[in-house]
């Protein structure tokens, strides 16, 4: 399989502030197709924020789509990250299947320090 490192990745924009405002316009433009679920998953986090009368699921909603858009922003790399999922799901080959998950995971460090998210908090 092979490798290509996270750096070769062009980005479109760059990084949008971590707001609602801004992510999603930063979607708008790299992920239209997303915007639905972007604004159901936003108007659930709100609705769950009142319910609990806690920020903690605007926090949340927010780290996500911050590491969905430094995925998105990025085409050849969200295209590589589709292939290895397809691949990972598709393959009997061990050796093949961690070798894709290694990648995924190099891909995914890379997004959520793009975004400013500490792995674990999204």
């Amino acid at each position: 399989m092979s490798s290509q490192p996270d750096h070769s990745y062009a980005p479109t924009t760059p990084q949008p502030a971590a707001t609602p405002e801004a992510l999603r316009a930063a979607v708008a433009q790299v992920a239209p197709g997303s915007l639905a679920a972007f604004d159901a998953e936003r108007a659930e986090a709100v609705q769950q924020a009142r319910a609990e009368v806690s920020a903690a699921p605007l926090r949340s909603f927010t780290r996500q789509w911050a590491v969905n858009v430094a995925i998105a922003r990025h085409p050849a790399r969200a295209a590589r990250l589709r292939e290895l999922e397809a691949l990972i799901a598709e393959t009997d080959d061990l050796v093949q299947a961690r070798e894709a998950a290694a990648e995924v995971g190099r891909i995914l460090d890379a997004a959520f320090a793009e975004a400013g998210v500490k792995r674990g908090d999204a």
